[in-house]
């Protein structure tokens, strides 16, 4: 008789382990978020270093820290689908439970089985009981929205700069040159092939400017006076409206 995995899998292996399982799942989407933030690498896995108490990814398509003092186990979950594409992923999970971010196979079930093959599996877990699509229409962007100014300045100096995004558990950066911002469904998006950008309209209040290094450095600061977890850094010129 034919058995299936389930659909959501406890992995009885290291953090370390799981993420080193990802270089063979072909194209590999590593994707975080905080409220309206949404900051993903996109690519072929190189490099899964252990240095510190930290895991390093590391390659042409990813650049991540992770902290093993907040993430501390992973599960395998074959239950998410884009229209009829099965999306398997590798979530990674923080000592309470919580999924702080997740690991997309992208090229499908093949691959990502494929990595998983050596590794301990433990319990089949409950189907993750997905949030309801919320119908509200997309927030209008206004003109200035201070979210955006940057994001519009660097696509137009041609300069490349640095995104770098952190969340509970993982430092997530890239480096390059926007070739182009797209306002659309109350985001600002930046979608290249190796990283995505989306930023909510109204989320940002103002960008905490200061210098580091010789490079401009900007935080985005939210509208509850918080740091989001979104800094970009350039020469002074990349960010000139």
């Amino acid at each position: 008789m034919i058995t299936h995995p389930p659909l959501r899998e406890a992995l009885a292996c290291s953090v370390l382990e799981a993420v080193q399982a990802t270089r063979a799942m072909g194209r590999v989407m590593l994707s975080a978020a905080v409220e309206g933030a949404i900051h993903e690498r996109i690519g072929p896995v190189g490099d899964v270093l252990l240095e510190d108490g930290h895991v390093r990814l590391a390659g042409g398509a990813h650049d991540a820290l992770i902290d093993l003092a907040v993430v501390t186990t992973a599960v395998a979950d074959r239950s998410s689908r884009m229209r009829d594409r099965v999306l398997p992923r590798i979530e990674l999970l923080d000592a309470a439970g919580e999924t702080q971010f997740s690991l997309i196979a992208l090229d499908g079930l093949e691959p990502f089985e494929a990595g998983l093959a050596g590794l301990v599996r433990g319990a089949a877990l409950p189907e993750k009981v997905r949030p309801v699509t919320d119908d509200t229409p997309p927030t209008e962007i206004a003109e200035r929205d201070a979210g955006g100014r940057p994001l519009h300045a660097a696509r137009a100096s041609g300069a490349s700069i640095g995104v770098d995004f952190t969340r509970r558990g993982l430092v997530q950066s890239w480096r390059g040159v926007v070739a182009d911002v797209k306002p659309i469904m109350g985001f600002f998006n930046i979608i290249q092939p190796d990283f995505h950008l989306h930023l909510k309209a109204g989320l940002v209040a103002r960008w905490e400017r200061s210098e580091e290094a010789g490079q401009e450095r900007l935080e985005a600061i939210g509208v509850d006076g918080r740091p989001i977890g979104l800094v970009l850094t350039g020469a002074p010129t990349a960010f000139a409206e």
